[in-house]
């Protein structure tokens, strides 16, 4: 019995580590696209507003609620990848034990 394969949990935990970096760094492409619209809007409502000469707090707590959430939706995926890999991990510790101690000797 070796080690659990867990290089597509692994894999998927580092792709998805990149992402949320990506999304704190401001970068568009790990968004889904209802982020990017809405992403999209709060710039063009705002760039709107500058054109105005008038306020743009709206569209800037738009475009950090969708940060906050992207982060928020990247971070519970990593957490849900971590959580399948320790189960993997304890299933295949689990067996090698019973494995063990079920020898004659």
């Amino acid at each position: 019995m070796g080690k659990p394969d867990t290089r597509r949990l692994d894999r998927a935990i580092q792709e998805t580590t990149r992402k949320l970096e990506a999304v704190r760094r401001g970068e568009m492409w790990p968004l889904t696209g209802s982020e990017r619209r809405a992403v999209l809007a709060a710039l063009a409502g705002g760039s709107y507003r500058v054109m105005r000469s008038k306020s743009t707090g709206r569209a800037e707590r738009k475009l950090e609620t969708v940060s906050v959430s992207a982060e928020t939706r990247l971070i519970a995926e990593i957490t849900a990848l971590q959580t399948e890999r320790q189960r993997i991990e304890n299933e295949a510790a689990a067996a090698k034990a019973a494995k063990k101690s079920s020898g004659w000797w």
